[in-house]
Order: C-alpha cells, then structure tokens, then sequence
C-alpha cells in the first residue's frame, strides 16, 4: 500500500509518505498510452492528413483552397455566428435560473430543478424531427399565425409560409440553446455556491447596492464557472452536425464535412476542413481562457460559510417557480413535437394546431423496422461496452489522480478531461483516418475489426467511450475526494492489497458517483451523434441515430417512424439522467468541467 495517498499527522500514513511505487508508475504509464492512443493520435491523424500531399509532402495547398471557396468561409462564418449567438442566449437564460436555484428556496424547487436538466440527453437531432412538421408551410405554426391573422382581418398566401426557407438558421439557434442551456446552468449553480456570502455581505455593508455588487463581487468570482459553460456551448454549438443536417442547413461547416464522407479516401479536402474547426475551437478554448479563465485565490472564491437560501413562500414562492416552468416547456416543446409526430398518421399533421389522425403504429413499426429495431440492439451494445470500458479507465484515472503523488498526474487529469474540449467531429474523422491509414499499410492483410468502413463497432465502441470518460473520471474524483483515506489505510496495514482495498473498500464507497457517471456516459452514447452518423456506414451496424437520419431521409412514414424511434430512446434517457441526478445532486455539475 506504499505511495497509495498522503494523509498528514495520521498514524496510518507513515507507508503512505514514501511517495508514488513502481506498479504506480505502470499504471501511469499504460493509462497515458492508452489515452493517448484514443485521444492524441486521432487529432494527430487528422492534421497530418490535412496538412500533408498523397506523396508525403507537407502542404498548405488545402488549407488555402478552403479559404478561397467562398461557400466554405461561408460555412465557417455561419459555425461561427451559430455558436456566438446560442452561447450569448445560453448565458442570459441560465444566469437568472442559476441565482434563483441556489440564493432562494421555494416549494418544488429541487423537482423543478431536476427537470430543467432533462433536455441535456435530448439532442437537438432528436427534437428537430418534429420541427421540421411544426415550421413546415401549413403546420401548426402556420395555423397559429393564421387564427391570429384571422382576427386582425388579415390572410397569409395561399401557399402557407416557408418558415424552413425564412427561419432555418434561428430554428436551429433556438433548438441547440434549449438543448445545451444545462450545460451552462450547472456550471453556474456550481461557481454560485462556491462564492463566500461574508464578500457580498462585507460590500453591501460597505454601501453597494445590489447590482453593484453583482457587477463588482458575484460576477467576477463566478468566472471559472462561466469559462467552462462559456467554453462548452461555444465549442458544442460551433461543431454541432445533428441539429442543421436534420434543418436540411448545408452551408455550416460540420455538414458540408459530412456531405464529402463518401470520398473521403481519395479526398484530402474534408480532413483540412477538420483541421480549420479543430483550430478555431482551440481558438475559441484559448479567447476563453484568457477573458474567463484566470481564477481567483482558493481563499476568496471558495465559500468558508455555506450560502442559506432565503425562503420564499406564497406569490414570491410561485414567482420564483414561474421562470423554471417556462423555461422547461421550452425546453421540450420540440420533443414534445416530436411525440406528436410519433403519434401523428401520415400527412395528417396539415392545417390543424394538432394532429387530425392519431396512430400507434409508428412505435410497432419501430421495433419491427428492418432498420430501427437493429439499430435499438446496436446502440445498446456499443453503449454498454463503452460504457463499462470508461469505468474502468475513468476509476483508474480517478484514484491515480486522487490517491498517489505520481509525478505528471495532472496531465494524466487533463487529457482524460480533454474530450469535453475537443469536438466529437474531429475525433470521429480522426477514427475514419487511422482505419484507412492502417488499409494503406497493411493492405489485404488488416484485420477486419480495423476497417471502419466495412466493420465499424470497435471504432464506434472506442469513440463512444473516449468521448464519455470525462464524465466517469469527474464523478468518480468527486467520490474519492469526500471518502476517507483512513478506511483503505487501515485494511492496506491489514495485509489487503491494492487490488483487494479497491474492491472491497474504495468502489463501495464511492458506487453511487461511479453509477451516477456510467448513467451519463451510457445516455450519452446512447443518442451519439458525430460518431454515429460519421462511422457507421453500413446499415446493419446502424446505431439508433444513424437509424434516425436515415428513416428521416425515407418518402412516406420514415419521418414519423423516427420519431418512434427518438420518443423510445427519449424515455429511456430521461429516466438515465433523472437517476444520475438523484445520485449526485448537487455535484453533477462537478460532471461538465473544463
């Protein structure tokens, strides 16, 4: 048990003080290889595909041919534009949620809470199938513009209103802001708490008025939290593909890359694409860090006297609730559209607020399908093979993270976290890179697990859980820094080994974090987007998104048979992240850090 922590002035840490052991160092050493692996080198694949001629000279040629093709910049403006806006939208909505959650108290306010969270395992992919029949020419939209018209006199054309030509770019902003304001909020709830209430209270003492004070004290101190939300959306909404592919938005970036993904062998020209994304989204990191980032001293950001919420109760109480509410069926109006088009016969969702036929046929259709219902065992494999490869990893990261003095830990910390920063795009087209850079080398003789494109559920299984162990390794840190270090001291200087003091004491103690992480990680990899539809190219190994768009594409009941499909995976990860959320609480949002 020699170097497993440091505990000062105990009895039980003298074999704790002699710093980190060789098995300590092995493991070091295998969990960079293997993240480095997973995370390094297909970032380090893309940019020399990118960057590199088919005769294996270096060039600049395809970074300059993208900024000389005008709809190209134009699809970066656009990223660019998408993500500022929804960013902007996302911190003035979550501001006032996140004071009312932690400075108030009220009936219903931890239900309430609980729900504002729920949209985060519904992506905007999902939701935006029954956007689509809601902004169609004579949906309900229309038929809502049309009563009011109705009442002023006033008739719209004839041929109803293209909401999908005039407002496809804000139907995708205001889709993609009710899908990741959580993000923002719980960062935000986390650096609130985290304020001291003796510095509010000192400058109010001191004659500052309310906003000053917010202005001057609450909104500096709140800036770690505001960089790793900030950071987050930015970079999430600027690489996001799901949500403008189903808007059938073409010029933006992350879907003029995937429309070139059937020549991508012989294409240098989406790798360079990745590339540029790739680079401004460090762009975008580094402007953050720079504005948002710089933290203050442990002594005046972190709270030495827990905040007590004022109590609110009657028409202050409901006041206080009314935001939450109107914030939540936001949030899922357009998954509660796509319920209705689950439900909805088809064509019958015309001219009317509400379906005029109702059916449920699409749900048995969808577990029928000869494309759906595979996809549903698919994703469900993937997830949970994924899922319980990133419990491993993500516990191992934790415990050397938290539990030994091993030089070059925080590395080992940062580069487990830096999924959360890099897009899921480039990791996706980092895979596609390595399985036909293996073909090129090996030729004949690769193994089929290797080619991605003809068997791609070792890529997708990989992809799936480098891009969720985030989530495990902070959850599971969490644990392991409120667990006491005494308990496994004790049963190290009883003869137990490592092994045997991980399973019988450490996993225990901290099962709830480790649940409550593998939850968010398996909901996530459930609906995983990039991946899925970058990966998967042949249908009988369609996960359920991949399943999605390609039933949203079908001429007849394929729009509304995906949405059956989406309603079934929406049920199951809305109980997911309801569950995570009972486990951890208030330090789920320990889960989303940069």
């Amino acid at each position: 048990m020699t170097g497993w922590v440091r505990v000062v002035d105990s009895p039980l840490s003298i074999r704790a003080r002699r710093g980190a052991t060789m098995p300590q160092f092995v493991l070091a050493i295998a969990l960079v290889v293997l993240l480095g692996g997973t995370l390094i080198w297909p970032m380090a694949q893309v940019v020399r595909t990118g960057f590199v001629t088919r005769d294996g000279s270096p060039t600049l040629s395809y970074i300059a041919l993208i900024f000389s093709d005008p709809l190209l910049v134009r699809g970066l403006l656009n990223a660019a534009g998408v993500a500022i806006v929804v960013t902007a939208v996302t911190l003035a909505l979550s501001l006032p949620l996140a004071a009312l959650s932690v400075r108030y108290d009220f009936r219903g306010r931890a239900i309430l809470a609980g729900l504002l969270l729920v949209p985060l395992v519904l992506p905007p992919f999902v939701g935006a199938i029954g956007m689509r029949l809601v902004l169609g020419r004579f949906g309900p939209l229309t038929w809502i513009v049309q009563q009011v018209g109705a009442w002023f006199g006033q008739e719209i054309s004839p041929l109803g209103i293209d909401w999908m030509g005039r407002m496809r770019l804000v139907g995708i902003i205001v889709v993609e802001v009710l899908h990741l304001y959580p993000i923002m909020l719980l960062n935000l709830q986390a650096s609130l708490a985290n304020i001291d209430p003796a510095m509010e209270q000192a400058a109010a003492n001191l004659g500052a008025g309310r906003w000053r004070r917010f202005w001057k004290i609450t909104l500096p101190l709140m800036r770690p939290g505001l960089f790793a939300g900030c950071t987050l959306v930015l970079i999430w909404s600027f690489t996001e593909l799901g949500t403008p592919l189903m808007f059938d938005f073409y010029t933006i970036t992350p879907v003029q890359i995937f429309k070139q993904i059937t020549d991508v062998s012989d294409n240098p020209m989406p790798y360079a694409l990745v590339v540029v994304m790739l680079a401004a989204s460090a762009l975008l990191y580094i402007i953050g860090k720079l504005l948002l980032g710089r933290s203050y001293d442990s002594g005046t950001s972190k709270a030495s006297v827990a905040w007590t919420p004022k109590r609110l109760s009657g028409r202050r109480g409901l006041l206080a609730a009314l935001p939450f509410v109107i914030v939540f069926a936001a949030a899922v109006l357009p998954h509660l559209s796509v319920v209705l088009t689950s439900f909805s016969e088809v064509g019958a969702w015309h001219k009317s607020l509400l379906p005029a036929q109702w059916t449920l046929g699409h749900y048995a259709q969808a577990l029928v399908d000869e494309l759906a219902l595979p996809s549903i065992r698919n994703s469900i494999f993937y997830a949970t093979i994924a899922t319980s490869g990133a419990v491993v990893v993500g516990l191992l990261v934790a415990v050397l993270v938290v539990r030994t003095d091993v030089p070059g830990r925080g590395a080992i910390d940062a580069l487990a976290m830096l999924p959360l920063a890099v897009p899921g795009l480039v990791l996706a087209f980092g895979y596609l890179s390595i399985s036909i850079w293996l073909k090129q080398k090996m030729g004949r003789n690769v193994p089929a697990v290797l080619d991605v494109q003809n068997f791609p559920p070792l890529f997708l299984i990989i992809a799936y859980g480098a891009r969720r162990l985030p989530y495990i390794v902070r959850a599971a840190v969490a644990g392991l820094q409120q667990t006491p270090r005494d308990l496994e001291l004790a049963a190290a200087n009883l003869g137990a080994s490592r092994w045997r003091v991980m399973r019988r004491i450490t996993v225990p103690l901290i099962l709830a974090n480790l649940l409550a992480g593998a939850l968010l990680a398996f909901a996530f990899s459930m609906l995983e987007v990039s991946d899925s539809l970058i990966l998967a190219q042949r249908s009988e190994f369609y996960p359920i998104t991949k399943a999605i768009w390609e039933l949203s594409q079908r001429l007849g009941d394929g729009l509304y048979v995906a949405g059956a499909l989406g309603v079934w995976a929406m049920a199951l990860l809305t109980l997911t992240i309801l569950a995570a959320n009972a486990l951890l609480g208030k330090k789920l949002g320990a889960v989303f850090r940069v």
